[in-house]
């Protein structure tokens, strides 16, 4: 049976000038994940989303959002938090989340009863009658994200929904995406922060230069790199620099080096009978940040930089 998609799109590209600032990105998000689109700045992340949501139109490829061919259509069953954030100073953080409800088609009165409860849930019920500009910029952020899923869409798209927000706003706002996630929502977000999409992603796709360089889990993505060990002797005798792999380096009280292939147990085995013995060992697989490093490449990176 064939995996139910909530955005399916081929072959984007998008020129500005002479410029092909998205150049052939494929995208597949699974209906009720969350799907993370990862790259550094200027890798062509935000002009992807606006041709999904159709705000602005691809030059080339196609796109299926919610089953529809053209976006616009879907535009009442989607949530979306650009990356360029705005509210009206003025209005009440309860009444600018119903209002942004509004604006889908939601019930005023529904949307301040829905308001309260978000808000509280989200740890900001002492601010609901607070005015947008007396809140702190982390505050408003979470304010104009709760005004897009007040009206329960069935896909939210956020565009570097973690930049500028303070770690326990970051906190609150993985939280609510969790939340959304768990309701039956699809949730498709941008970023350049590895840790977020290390948590929260079910799957992902990492561009740079405007092409597509890697999609699948995140496990997929750190297991392209091999296993890092670090063992620590309790005896730093003569001879244990022999025995170590050629590529071992001090590091920590200890040696770091890349998995061997044969595995770990016969290395083990002749330390121990060499009497080095072990004092401590972990083996770990490099994170997402070290993995997106390979992927993207240092000269994507540099040219983001």
């Amino acid at each position: 049976m064939q995996e139910s998609l909530a955005i399916s799109a081929t072959g984007l590209v998008k020129r500005f000038g002479d410029r092909r600032v998205v150049d052939g990105v494929d995208i597949a998000v699974p209906t009720g994940s969350i799907y993370g689109v990862l790259g550094p700045n200027g890798a062509g992340k935000t002009t992807t989303l606006r041709m999904l949501l159709g705000i602005i139109e691809p030059d080339e490829g196609r796109r299926m959002l919610l089953g529809c061919a053209r976006p616009r259509e879907a535009s009442d069953m989607i949530g979306y938090l650009p990356e360029e954030r705005g509210l009206y100073p003025a209005m009440k953080a309860r009444e600018a989340i119903a209002f942004m409800g509004a604006l889908r088609g939601l019930d005023w009165r529904e949307g301040r009863k829905r308001a309260d409860a978000l808000m509280e849930a989200a740890g900001l019920g002492h601010a609901r009658e607070e005015k947008i500009r007396k809140l702190s910029k982390g505050m408003a952020q979470l304010v104009q994200l709760l005004g897009s899923v007040v009206h329960q869409p069935r896909l939210l798209v956020l565009d570097e929904p973690f930049s500028g927000l303070d770690p326990v706003n970051q906190e609150r706002l993985e939280k609510l995406i969790l939340a959304e996630r768990d309701r039956g929502a699809t949730i498709l977000f941008s970023t350049h922060i590895m840790s977020h999409a290390e948590r929260l992603c079910d799957r992902l796709a990492i561009i740079a230069g405007g092409k597509r360089r890697f999609e699948g889990t995140v496990a997929d993505a750190r297991g392209m790199l091999p296993q890092r060990v670090h063992y620590v002797p309790h005896h730093h005798g003569q001879g244990l620099d022999s025995l170590l792999p050629g590529d071992a380096v001090r590091e920590n009280g200890g040696w770091g080096f890349v998995m061997p292939d044969a595995g770990i147990e016969t290395l083990l085995v002749r330390l121990i009978e060499a009497g080095h013995g072990i004092s401590g060992l972990s083996i770990e697989r490099p994170g997402l940040h070290d993995a997106f490093v390979k992927i993207v490449g240092p000269e994507a990176l540099e040219a983001a930089a």
